[in-house]
């Protein structure tokens, strides 16, 4: 039985994910590009201390994938605490059904956090909050590729930082059940 550690010793860095994917890598570099990560945010981050690793489930055609992942990857780019890696949804469906949306869906994507020693403190996914409230409530009727208009909206104007204030947040609540001495000797 493959361990998260074994997931994330298979998983790829972001630009390794983008460059291979002939169809979208240009928009997840671009998306990556223009994402910017607050100061406050990124101080948050680095006084966590230790080393965190985070596995995102993925594929390149998933729309909040292109939108979330970048984000999430231009993060790990900026402290110096965090590690990132990628992997498929389809590749590895053990891994997507221990990590369901409302428990039934593989909705992606989904981001892992992981200590020092690969032990899972949470999740994030699929997309943030209040586009998940959005879309599950009041475009809900909507037809898919004008609902799919809306969430693309939805993400150019909010231009990542509610993926980056939710990540954050995870983050701390993660830091938060370690124990210090797991922290600190990492």
């Amino acid at each position: 039985m493959k361990t998260l550690r074994d997931y994330f010793s298979d998983a790829v860095e972001f630009d390794t994910m983008a460059a291979a994917s002939a169809d979208y890598g240009p928009l997840f570099k671009a998306q990556r590009d223009r994402a910017l990560v607050p100061a406050d945010l990124l101080a948050r981050v680095e006084a966590l201390g230790g080393q965190w690793h985070l596995l995102a489930i993925s594929e390149d055609w998933c729309i909040d994938s292109q939108s979330s992942v970048p984000v999430v990857s231009a993060l790990a780019n900026a402290a110096s605490n965090l590690d990132l890696r990628v992997v498929g949804r389809d590749a590895y469906p053990e891994l997507m059904d221990t990590h369901l949306t409302n428990g039934t869906a593989r909705s992606i994507p989904v981001v892992i956090v992981l200590d020092a020693d690969y032990q899972e403190l949470g999740w994030w996914g699929p997309r943030p909050g209040p586009l998940q409230q959005r879309v599950v409530a009041e475009w809900k009727q909507l037809e898919k590729p004008e609902r799919n208009k809306e969430i693309r909206r939805w993400y150019a104007v909010d231009k990542g930082r509610t993926i980056l204030d939710e990540m954050t947040a995870l983050l701390e609540r993660s830091a938060a059940v370690q124990p210090a001495s797991a922290i600190a000797g990492s």
